[in-house]
């Protein structure tokens, strides 16, 4: 089964053509998606046929909100469950500027940093668009907090999971869905090099972090593996790229 939010607008719009449908029904499915619908009855525009066959070939990807912590200054920590039992946090924070929601995109993680939790359990699996995107969507809904800023600084190394992130940057800004601006998205990495001269390449004005811990290689060896594979000289001239 696929996960409709899995689906840029124009791959969904591939798709229902593909199905024997006009391409202006993807702008109207992509709409409701990104409203947060839990079920195709929910698409009041669309016909009982049209619903009736994609309930048979996909579904809408949804989380479980297994745990929510509110603290004093308003930050809401919400423990997710995934489609599979797995599960993530995301974090949603209140600032004068708006509000953000620090979102997860792996389950767990590969890259082996001695101060992160994230870490302890190695790396489990990516995330999909879709489901870093219902972070998103179900965050907001779970707050009743209107989000206008996106960090992904969750669970996992975002630029390892480098198509799904880029999938769902591509997403949350189309004026079709939920349209965050670019300049309202931070990335944090440890340093994966390569994925850095890609993202360059994408020509997304985001904000780059990352994630330096030290100021020298003897020491950020002991302490971030990913180190020893994109020393700091490296890393920092992919930066200034």
């Amino acid at each position: 089964m696929i996960n409709l939010k899995d689906f840029t607008y124009d791959e969904l719009k591939i798709f229902l053509e593909n199905m024997g449908e006009k391409a202006f029904r993807a702008g109207q499915i992509f709409k409701w998606l990104h409203s947060g619908v839990t079920s195709f009855d929910e698409m009041t525009d669309i016909s009982k046929e049209l619903r009736a066959k994609l309930a048979q070939n996909t579904y809408i990807g949804n989380l479980k909100p297994l745990k929510k912590l509110v603290s004093k200054d308003g930050t809401v920590k919400i423990l997710w469950e995934l489609s599979d039992g797995e599960s993530v946090e995301s974090v949603v924070m209140e600032y004068k500027h708006g509000n953000c929601v620090c979102v997860s995109t792996q389950v767990g993680c590969l890259m082996g940093c001695k101060f992160c939790a994230s870490t302890i359990g190695g790396k489990i699996r990516n995330l999909t668009a879709g489901e870093i995107l219902d972070e998103v969507i179900f965050s907001e809904k779970i707050t009743g907090k209107k989000i206008s800023n996106i960090v992904l600084m969750g669970i996992g190394e975002p630029l390892d999971n480098y198509e799904n992130v880029i999938k769902f940057l591509k997403n949350i800004g189309d004026k079709r869905g939920i349209n965050i601006g670019y300049r309202h998205i931070s990335l944090s990495t440890c340093g994966v090099v390569p994925n850095i001269y890609r993202l360059a390449d994408e020509k997304m004005p985001i904000t780059l972090s990352v994630s330096l811990h030290a100021g020298t290689n003897e020491t950020r060896d002991k302490i971030m593996p990913v180190n020893k594979a994109y020393d700091i000289n490296e890393l920092i001239k992919a930066c200034r790229n």
